[in-house]
């Protein structure tokens, strides 16, 4: 479970911007108790802010130190893609990333500092009794590991100026490092977008990768959830029962979704090919019943959230049975208002997210306040010089925001800032009605 996240100088992020997950109200289901902490960790959390605020370079920023991890050996030959504060001194200045996780009940800490030529700083610790301890500490290219962790040494063979220590060492399966790299690198995310082709080298008709977000790759996905196991669609699974049982829930969520929809058919498409060799495409059909009779759509004519949320679907099984974490952005541009407060609620019941997985979201979806808590939600704000101003409700209000506070009321009558500043003058002159 992620407890703490920081981040500055990337992108509209200057000065350091912290996530925290940690609870302030513990008394609830949704805040899980984490005993080796002394702490609750919370499964979701709401990210708010006006257009260009830099919600999304929040998230962003956690997708790009996990796919940091993954490929820093072998695709940062050149440069370090890293975006810095495009103002002031964030041209010179270094990046720096903080990750906290709790993994099998002990809390690792995880700090990078990096520029464009080289990283600078590295460094993974763990509490296994609540003392801090190294695993290993990285300056420029003098390594430093614990005492005991002699399997971990290769990792000095392979670092560069622009490898990350972690990425080098998570090849040397030690449990002390791979617990925590497995489960940053479990991260999922949706609408975040792709890391720039610069952090991949990707060559020109390439397929996106698999920790990328593509449509298409996710449709896939699912049809093997949806798809009968006797069909030559390939099937994640290990067994008839394990496939039933997957077949059910993803059929169950798909539900939430249109409560019309009775189950998934596959459509076959045959293409022939230049070379004449012939592809045979699958496109599911989704089954609607109403009271007198059944009829099966094409899925290009459902409604765009029933689309989004059949794609959704593989990513939240995962997530939920893997108890990792799920970081969607802009909820609202793919999902009802309903579905998304649904979503929400799957990752608050202990009932559907036994494991504590995590859900972390942007959007501008007002409604969804009326099922955050006070320690939920999050808001950005761009101040003068541009840079995003990161800061928790929690925080930003004190103790006058109760537990009982409306805050979808209370937001949009500008109690927590964050909201659009429109001179609705300068709009009318800029548009020609008013001279």
């Amino acid at each position: 479970m992620l407890i703490r996240f920081e981040v500055s100088n990337f992108r509209s992020i200057l000065d350091q911007a912290e996530l925290s997950m940690v609870a302030v109200d513990r008394d609830r289901p949704a805040a899980r108790e984490a005993a080796m902490l002394g702490e609750h960790i919370l499964t979701a959390a709401g990210i708010y802010g006006p257009n260009a605020s830099g919600k999304s370079n929040v998230v962003a920023a956690l997708q790009w130190i996990r796919d940091a991890v993954r490929l820093s050996v072998r695709a940062w030959d050149e440069s370090i893609p890293i975006e810095p504060f495009a103002f002031g001194d964030g041209p010179s200045r270094s990046t720096e990333f903080t990750v906290e996780l709790l993994v099998h009940d002990v809390r690792y800490e995880y700090l990078v500092e990096l520029d464009n030529e080289r990283v600078r700083y590295e460094g993974l610790f763990h509490y296994p009794e609540k003392k801090r301890r190294r695993i290993f500490e990285r300056e420029e290219l003098k390594l430093t590991l614990q005492r005991g962790l002699g399997d971990l040494s290769g990792t000095r063979q392979l670092l560069t100026d622009r490898t990350m220590a972690l990425s080098a060492a998570r090849r040397f399966d030690d449990p002390s490092v791979s617990g925590f790299a497995n489960a940053l690198l479990g991260m999922r995310t949706r609408g975040v977008g792709p890391m720039p082709r610069s952090m991949v080298h990707a060559q020109a008709g390439d397929r996106p990768t698999d920790w990328w977000f593509d449509s298409s790759r996710d449709l896939e996905r699912n049809d093997s959830l949806f798809a009968d196991l006797f069909d030559d669609v390939e099937v994640e699974t290990g067994s008839e029962a394990e496939h039933e049982k997957n077949r059910r829930e993803a059929l169950a969520l798909l539900q939430m979704a249109d409560l019309g929809i009775e189950d998934v058919l596959f459509a076959e498409e045959h293409h022939v090919l230049s070379s004449g060799k012939v592809l045979t495409t699958r496109l599911p059909r989704l089954v609607h019943r109403s009271s007198a009779e059944s009829a099966t759509l094409d899925f290009a004519v459902e409604s765009a959230g029933t689309r989004n949320w059949y794609v959704l679907i593989g990513l939240l099984l995962s997530t939920l049975r893997s108890g990792s974490m799920l970081v969607l952005d802009e909820i609202d541009a793919s999902l009802h208002p309903t579905l998304s407060a649904q979503l929400i609620q799957l990752f608050h019941d202990s009932a559907t997210n036994p494991l504590g997985a995590q859900l972390i979201f942007t959007t501008h979806d007002t409604s969804l306040l009326n099922h955050l808590n006070r320690d939920e939600v999050w808001f950005t704000e761009k101040s003068g010089s541009g840079a995003t101003r990161l800061g928790g409700l929690a925080e930003f209000a004190g103790e006058r925001v109760r537990k009982s506070q409306n805050l979808e009321n209370a937001y949009l009558h500008g109690r927590f800032g964050a909201l659009p500043d429109i001179d609705r003058a300068d709009l009318l002159r800029a548009l020609g009605m008013i001279a």
